[in-house]
């Protein structure tokens, strides 16, 4: 059998199958998206208030620039804030939405939230002295360990259940909830 005659054997068959299998309804395509929206509302939510804190980082960049030289040290500390924000932000959307989608998006959420107050009190921060921007650098590394600790343990349960049957997401969610609100000690 050479590989067209493979290839339209197989289209048959393929064609066969999708005549058999009715189409979906569409309030059952409309209730399977809302149930997705419904399971990642609270991380679009964030993604959106991230990207609004993008933009007012990168218009305070735009007004030092027009009001000063680019060479003073104030517009120097602005562009270096800003540049050390969206050095992390990709890390922090990719594990946020890993951590929502593998775990919970409760608590993967709100460290979200969490980070992005840490994010702009090490903008604000770098503004003035830079040793000020310090203690918001290292609570932001802790929320980004918390949510990739989130990822992992995500992952891992999801590996258990296809390979073991063992299903622990009930009693990682309870955890992660309860440790969630550690992340608001100082």
């Amino acid at each position: 059998m050479t590989a067209v005659q493979l290839c339209n054997a197989l289209q048959c068959q393929w064609l066969a199958n999708a005549q058999q299998t009715p189409a979906p309804k569409a309030h059952t395509i409309i209730m399977d998206s809302n149930k997705v929206v419904e399971n990642i509302y609270l991380l679009v939510i964030v993604t959106l208030v991230s990207v609004l804190q993008n933009a007012f980082f990168a218009q305070k960049v735009e007004r030092e620039c027009k009001n000063h030289n680019t060479r003073t040290s104030a517009f120097e500390r602005v562009s270096c804030a800003n540049r050390n924000c969206m050095d992390a932000y990709p890390t922090f959307l990719a594990v946020m939405w890993c951590a929502g989608l593998c775990l919970s998006q409760a608590p993967a959420a709100f460290a979200g939230i969490i980070y992005l107050v840490v994010r702009q009190k090490y903008f604000v921060g770098y503004l003035g002295q830079t040793s000020q921007s310090t203690p918001g650098y290292l609570f932001g590394k802790r929320v980004i360990t918390f949510l990739s600790l989130m990822c992992v343990i995500g992952i891992a349960n999801y590996l258990l259940v296809r390979f073991y049957g063992s299903d622990y997401k009930e009693y990682v969610e309870t955890i992660t909830n309860a440790a969630t609100a550690l992340l608001l000690i100082p």
